[in-house]
């Protein structure tokens, strides 16, 4: 008898442990993410600090984890994708791979930062910008002026002198191509990119590439979000940075993946990262503009007001990408 208690007893402290370790699993949060390493790993960690859900994460490219979100749609091996621009989101939710979510958060966010259908929500501003290693420009180009507007890269002289990621695999990359194309018009905007990448020395594929490859000069000139350049120029590297008119501007968005296994986790997630502490934490670290109104950028942000923005479509971004890479692929073989 007593051992036919014991035995009960042994069994059901085992189911209940089985139990206790599959819903802290169930709990546990996945991500996919496109912002950086240090940015995803210090969100995450004040994540799990607030809330106690435990959460891992991917840090890839942004075509790689978009391509996955839409692969994943029916059964989903992340919960969350953070980053990415509007497009790529619009892409994602378009292929059904996206689940609406609308935050308590998200109320005090600007019209242009939020999907109409709760599928996504931006939590940063991004604009886009000229990065110049000034040490190597001077040594290059003694006399010379530094460009100032995006038609002033297509000089013979930048050739091999230029640096920009690779449109296919970097939403950094594609949102360039795209402001050329709606700033200048089809016909004209893929003039100007034909003309541009014959003096291109490198498309990597990580949009954090490029201020680096600029900071540590080994190319003079480069095209990158002005908060990646603003940050290497914060740790000392020798950057200067340029603000062109007629740029674009768009935002760093959040999604969860539509059949989520941990969808209560992945919506504490969205409402965290739309909060004030979030976005300011991570301006913190990477000069990105909060797109709350109650976070404060951290300063060597450069504020929206100083910048240049075209009237930029991103729903035509998102419905022109199949079309836009392939000719990409024409010119540049």
């Amino acid at each position: 008898m007593k051992k036919s208690v014991c035995m009960q007893i042994a069994l059901c402290a085992a189911m209940l442990f089985a139990f206790s370790s599959c819903s802290q699993k169930k709990q546990e949060l996945h991500v996919y993410s496109i912002i950086h390493e240090e940015e995803t790993k210090a969100l995450t960690d004040l994540f799990t600090k607030k809330t106690g859900i435990p959460v891992s994460y991917l840090r890839a490219t942004t075509g790689e984890l978009v391509n996955r979100v839409i692969t994943e749609k029916d059964d989903p091996k992340a919960d969350v994708l953070l980053g990415g621009a509007t497009s790529y989101h619009i892409q994602a939710a378009k292929a059904g791979a996206l689940e609406q979510y609308v935050s308590p958060n998200a109320q005090g966010i600007p019209e242009y930062a939020r999907s109409s259908d709760g599928t996504y929500t931006g939590f940063c501003v991004l604009t886009l910008g000229i990065g110049v290693n000034a040490g190597r420009f001077a040594r290059k180009y003694p006399g010379k002026a530094v460009p100032k507007t995006w038609d002033d890269l297509i000089d013979a002289d930048f050739s091999g002198e230029i640096v920009m990621t690779n449109p296919v695999a970097s939403s950094t990359a594609y949102l360039f191509v795209q402001n050329q194309l709606q700033r200048l018009g089809w016909d004209k905007g893929w003039k100007y990119l034909t003309a541009l990448s014959q003096l291109v020395g490198q498309f990597p594929d990580s949009g954090s590439a490029p201020p680096k490859l600029i900071g540590t000069g080994e190319y003079a000139l480069g095209i990158a979000y002005l908060h990646g350049l603003a940050k290497y120029k914060s740790d000392g590297f020798d950057i200067q940075l340029v603000a062109p008119p007629q740029s674009v501007g768009d935002v760093d968005c959040i999604a969860i993946m539509k059949n989520a296994k941990n969808l209560e986790s992945a919506q504490k997630f969205v409402d965290f990262i739309l909060s004030a502490e979030a976005q300011e934490l991570m301006s913190s670290i990477d000069f990105t503009v909060p797109v709350n109104p109650s976070a404060k950028g951290a300063d060597g942000c450069i504020p929206l007001s100083e910048i240049d923005l075209i009237s930029y479509d991103a729903k035509k971004a998102s419905s022109q990408k199949d079309e836009v890479l392939a000719k990409w692929h024409e010119i540049v073989k």
